[in-house]
């Protein structure tokens, strides 16, 4: 039992830890320290299910329907590449965004206590989580990895395929939960515009050179 599960938490965590669309975006709302939980949380669930859709069986169904990646492949690269216009420009016309550490307050003599002053403009949600399930659902590696690779392998576990997929959903839940709490100790690294700037430039390079990987014939 124990070793299934395992199994299934390493090929789960083997195949999210990466540099990708959806990680650079949970990395991001982490460190603005915006909508989190709730960023982490769309992220996990929506893994998951893709990951019942894998094990289930039902990926070998959408597997016989080629047109439907196509699509989604297309969808996912014009995406990406609005997604990253929008970060080139926050790159070259930057809106005063930091994250700024102030002093601990003198009247507290004892203590290393510090108060983080967040200067960030908060965005609202609905938008965030949509931009979020966009880069999630709108990329086929997600399909080919999740869905098929995992369930393909879970599948050779038979009855204990649903052990391997509770690990592999675990792997998911960990990481991201991890990546959007663990972003904001950059917080002391991205405290001027100058940092933002940089951040929002290699959002858009990698971003960009996704969604022209996704359109090169392979």
């Amino acid at each position: 039992m124990i070793p299934t599960v395992l199994a299934g938490f390493g090929l789960g965590l083997s195949l999210i830890v990466a540099i990708g669309a959806q990680n650079l975006f949970v990395l991001r709302q982490g460190i603005r320290r915006e909508h989190v939980l709730a960023v982490a949380a769309v992220c996990a669930v929506s893994d998951a299910a893709l990951i019942v859709v894998g094990v289930s069986g039902l990926g070998a169904i959408l597997e016989a329907a080629p047109r439907v990646i196509e699509v989604v492949r297309w969808a996912g690269a014009l995406f990406l590449t609005g997604y990253a216009v929008l970060a080139a420009r926050r790159a070259i016309r930057p809106s005063g965004d930091t994250l700024s550490i102030d002093p601990a307050p003198r009247s507290l003599p004892t203590g290393p206590s510090v108060s983080a002053r967040t200067e960030v403009s908060t965005s609202r949600l609905a938008p965030v989580l949509a931009t979020c399930l966009a880069l999630t659902w709108l990329n086929p590696h997600v399909y080919l990895d999740t869905v098929f690779l995992l369930g393909s392998v879970a599948a050779t576990y038979g009855d204990a395929r649903w052990l391997f997929a509770l690990g592999a959903i675990g792997a998911s839940m960990v990481w991201f939960f991890s990546l959007a709490l663990g972003a904001r100790f950059l917080s002391r690294v991205l405290s001027t515009p100058r940092a933002w700037r940089i951040l929002d430039a290699i959002i858009a390079v990698v971003m960009f050179a996704i969604a022209v990987s996704l359109v090169l014939p392979h």
